[in-house]
Formats: structure tokens, C-alpha cells, sequence
């Protein structure tokens, strides 16, 4: 198997006529990465991923792989696999002709051709069925056998639209694990599209989230949860409150803000802001704690909505002036050491290190 090559894109932009599907993205997957692109329907990750494929045309800009610039090359030469959402087996053929088709469109011999289908089908555990058809199959093995016929190609890069959407919740973690587990042994990039924070979190050396056309945060799946860029991304990835409002002023290396509602915050000075300026921050649900009393600047009085039982934790949505929709992760032993109410006021509080300050969205 070939080891990959680097894949950049170099500011590139799809459009529809006057539509705007991909807006001058540019971004770097270094070779061996397993890449997820997230993002929620119509923001441009299923498009970017084909215009790598070459699947899709590029309006403006190129694609890289390697050394070679591949923007003009059909999708049979640019060294890249593309494993489809529907896996488009062929119901007439049997597993090993399945994976064995493109290696028969090129015209190599039938047995050189079986033989590298039978060692592709045995990396993804399933020569034991190289002579069943499609629709003998589970739905899971459907997805290896065009995993191994994605594969049989050698490709130095491995492209793959939303591959687990159609498997049950309990065998999507099963096939996630043997997928990295094969990205790992392989050592050439994944690009993974999916809208599940879950399976990007999982999976990710590489998150790219894309809103509007656009990336708003490219970075190591801890940073993007810990440090997300903007707004949109702490929402997005959830288990985040933003509180949005305008400076009102500035002392001791932090601003004061106010959000519409006349409540109060602080927020760490790091970017210079001014009276009147726009400020968005960011805190982590499971690092809010229930207060005895409100902290001036990091705390407000909430008044519960809602409650959900999550098992290990319990979470509690609550709304305040100026902040319609809040959530606190309160460990379950916790909570029912100390039962909450729906209609009951509640002071919330947490530290100024848990405070994290966001960046205007590049999508807005």
C-alpha cells in the first residue's frame, strides 16, 4: 500500500450559477491524517469532498496531492478512492467481483484481479463471504465490501461521504473503531464527511468545521471542543453556553459586558476591545457549578425550564434576562443529593479561567 501524500486546497470556491456553495477554502491535511469535515446540512462539506474526488468541477482555485496539482485530472487518475453514501454495489455480482470491478475495468487479468480483491476483502474481515451477493449481506458488511473495493486501487488518499449514516446506533461505533483501526494500519489520510460531533470527535486527528461555504475552525478535535473559533462552533459542538452582549468597559486585563437583558459578564482583555464593541464568549456546560449566590461578572440567576436525565449526568436547561437558552451539566449523585425544579430559581456560577473568548465568524 502507498503511504499518501499531503492533500492542500489552495482557496477553492464552488458556485452554482449565483449560488455560493464553497467560499475560497483553503486547508492542509498533512499524509496519514484522518480528516472528518463537520458540519450540519448545506455548508459545503460534501461538495468540498467531491471537488477533491474530482467527482464535482472547482469554480475558482486547485487542489494538491503531493507535489501533483490534480484540479483538471479525471477521478480514475488523481490517486484518491471515493467511498459512496449508498456504496452502489452491484446486486448481480458476487463480494469478490464487487471489489474486483475497477481492476477489471483496467484491464487486468481475472486471477491477478480476484487474488488482490480476496487480500482486499480479508484487511476488512470479510473473505470468509467473497462469494455472496449484495443482498445477502448486512448492511455493515455492504459498507466493507465497498470499503475494499475503494481500496483495491491503492489510493493515496481515501474519500468518504458520510459512510455510517445507515447503520444502527450500536454498529455505527463497531465499524467507526475497524475504520480508524484501517486508517491506522494503511497510513494514508481519511476524509470522512459527517454532521455527527460524535463521530468526528471519535475518529478526528483532523476537525474541519464548515459553515456557509466556509471553515470556521480546522484544529485537533480537543481544541476545537476546549478552544472553539467562533459562535457557531461552540454551538455547534455543544456542552457550550455563548453569552453575546457589548463592552461597557474595561479594567485589570478583562472587559465588562452587558447582554440585552442589562445582566453584567466578564471576559479576558485579549483583543484589545473597546466600549461598545461586540464580545462572545464561551463556557463549558459541566463547568458551571450551582451557587449559594451569584458571582458579579461569572454567574447569573437562572430559572429552570427543563430537565433530562443523561444517565451519568443530568442536564438542565434554564433561561435568564438577557439569555434565553442555557444549559448546566450537573453530575447525577450531585443532583439527586440536591434536587432541582422546573420554575425554581437558581444561582450559577463559574471561574474566570473557564471563560473563553470567541472570534467573529468568518461565515457571518
Amino acid at each position: 500500500m502507498s503511504k499518501g501524500a499531503d492533500i492542500e486546497l489552495i482557496q477553492v470556491t464552488k458556485r452554482y450559477g449565483a449560488a455560493l456553495a464553497v467560499d475560497a477554502v483553503s486547508l492542509k491535511i498533512p499524509k496519514g491524517t484522518y480528516c472528518c469535515l463537520l458540519g450540519p446540512s448545506g455548508c459545503g462539506k460534501t461538495t468540498t469532498l467531491r471537488m477533491i474526488a474530482g467527482h464535482e468541477s472547482i469554480t475558482q482555485g486547485d487542489v494538491r496531492l503531493g507535489p501533483t496539482v490534480v484540479t483538471d485530472l479525471p477521478p480514475a487518475r488523481r490517486g484518491t478512492a471515493m467511498m459512496f453514501q449508498s456504496y452502489a454495489l452491484f446486486p448481480h455480482l458476487d463480494t469478490v467481483d464487487n471489489v474486483a470491478f475497477s481492476l477489471k475495468m483496467k484491464g487486468v487479468d481475472k486471477s491477478t484481479r480476484r487474488a488482490k480483491a480476496m487480500e482486499m476483502l480479508k484487511l476488512v474481515q470479510l473473505d470468509h463471504l467473497a462469494e455472496r451477493r449484495p443482498a445477502q449481506l448486512s448492511g455493515g458488511q455492504q459498507q466493507r465490501v465497498a470499503l475494499a473495493r475503494a481500496l483495491i486501487t491503492d489510493p493515496q488518499a481515501l474519500l468518504l461521504d458520510e459512510p455510517l449514516s445507515a447503520l444502527d446506533p450500536f454498529l455505527k461505533i463497531k465499524v467507526r473503531q475497524e475504520l480508524k483501526k484501517l486508517q491506522l494500519q494503511l497510513g494514508i489520510s481519511f476524509i470522512h464527511v459527517t454532521h455527527s460531533q460524535e463521530e468526528a470527535m471519535a475518529l478526528s486527528d483532523l476537525v474541519v468545521v464548515m459553515n456557509g461555504g466556509r471553515i470556521e475552525q480546522a484544529a485537533e478535535p480537543r481544541e476545537v471542543f476546549n478552544r472553539p473559533a467562533t459562535a457557531f462552533v461552540a454551538r455547534f459542538m455543544g456542552d457550550h453556553n455563548v453569552l453575546s452582549g457589548r463592552v461597557a468597559g474595561r479594567a485589570d486585563g478583562a472587559v465588562t459586558f452587558e447582554v440585552p437583558g442589562g445582566v453584567s459578564f466578564t471576559a479576558p482583555d485579549e483583543a484589545g476591545l473597546e466600549p461598545g464593541a461586540p464580545v462572545e464568549i464561551a463556557v463549558r456546560t459541566d463547568r458551571i457549578r450551582i451557587a449559594d449566590a451569584v458571582i458579579p461578572g461569572c454567574g447569573l440567576t437562572g430559572l429552570v425550564q427543563n430537565i433530562e436525565y443523561h444517565g451519568q449526568k443530568v442536564q438542565v436547561a434554564l433561561a435568564a434576562p438577557g439569555v434565553d437558552d442555557f444549559a448546566v451539566q450537573v453530575p447525577e449523585s450531585a443532583f439527586f443529593a440536591k434536587p432541582l425544579s422546573i420554575g425554581e430559581a437558581v444561582p450559577l456560577a463559574w471561574t474566570p479561567d473557564d471563560i473563553h473568548l470567541l472570534k467573529p465568524s468568518p461565515s457571518a
